[in-house]
């Protein structure tokens, strides 16, 4: 009896052996991980809109959600209102005076000529009496004094005129100037904090999943919609330090996939620069005590499309 179990016990051992069949060395256990995309708003308000739904393909530049924009838009609106005002202000200053305004100084100009050359007329008949001796000498002084005044008129309409199809000095032209910049700037940020209500796929991918329904209050910075372009797939697996010598970043291998009739082709894009032990994903006995260097795979659009994040794989490294 004693030798019949040592019989059995013989045979359950080999049979074990035999199942315990060990993989080939070239390949190892991985997974896929994704490098999601959260898409948020620096500003926060009540979600109006969410134009997209968990699984859907977004293109680059697809609206993904809206939100309430009351508050933005009245800003935006007003600093547009104060920016027209400004430019408004510094064009009438770099004009100088109103057509009506500089009409009347014309005319103003034209009467103090004419008294003028009246006053001149006056002046020399009074200087020809006074050598008659037919008036006084004071008849004479006042004529002069009055010739004097009408010149004087004439010089000052005359500056008054020029300076008014001058507009104002530099030195106010130039505050003003600067006021409209001012205003440009203010218009800038409101039409920004505007164009932040709405936010956009920054490039292709599917919608992995939508954080807030329409109607609830999102703050600022949080993200609304998480996405996954193709190109943030990519497999994570980790090889011994004996073959960090055969390996290097560009390199092909394939990836096998569970029930997948033809393996996938990928490229080295990282190699850990540091060790780390064995991780519980690819815990056996056989490496249970060794470091191992992380690696990252990644695959053309077209590709890495027919992957999802967790997805257990097959890496196959050349022989």
């Amino acid at each position: 009896m004693k030798q019949l179990f040592h019989s059995v016990g013989a045979l359950v051992l080999i049979l074990g052996l035999l199942g315990c069949k060990r993989p080939p060395s070239n390949i190892l256990q991985g997974y896929v991980e994704g490098e999601f995309v959260y898409v948020s708003s620096p500003l926060g308000g009540k979600l109006t809109k969410l134009n997209v739904q968990r699984g859907v393909e977004v293109k680059a530049g697809d609206v993904l959600f809206a939100l309430e924009d009351v508050a933005e838009t009245a800003a935006r609106d007003e600093a547009n209102h104060r920016l027209q005002q400004a430019k408004n202000t510094l064009e009438d200053a770099q004009k100088g005076k109103r057509p009506t305004e500089i009409a009347s100084l014309e005319a103003q100009l034209k009467q103090a000529r004419e008294a003028s050359a009246l006053a001149e007329i006056e002046l020399a008949r009074q200087l020809e009496l006074t050598k008659s001796g037919a008036v006084a000498v004071d008849s004479t002084d006042q004529a002069r004094s009055m010739n004097i005044q009408n010149h004087k008129r004439v010089e000052q309409l005359e500056a008054d005129l020029k300076t008014a199809g001058l507009g104002m000095r530099k030195d106010a032209v130039a505050a003003l100037e600067g006021d409209v910049k001012a205003r440009e700037a203010m218009l800038t940020k409101a039409a920004w904090d505007l164009a932040q209500k709405q936010q956009n796929a920054p490039q292709a991918a599917v919608v992995n999943d939508t954080l807030y329904r329409a109607g609830e209050m999102v703050e600022a910075g949080h993200p609304v919609v998480s996405l996954l372009p193709p190109a943030n797939i990519k497999v994570r697996t980790f090889v011994p330090e004996t073959r960090l010598t055969t390996l290097k970043v560009g390199d092909t291998v394939k990836i096998h996939l569970d029930g997948a009739a033809e393996a996938l082709n990928a490229k080295v894009s990282f190699i850990a620069p540091q060790a780390e032990y064995t991780p519980p994903v690819i815990y056996s006995q056989e490496n249970r005590s060794k470091l191992v260097f992380m690696i990252e795979l990644r695959f053309d659009d077209a590709v890495a499309a027919k992957l999802h994040p967790g997805q257990p794989v097959d890496v196959e490294f050349a022989p």
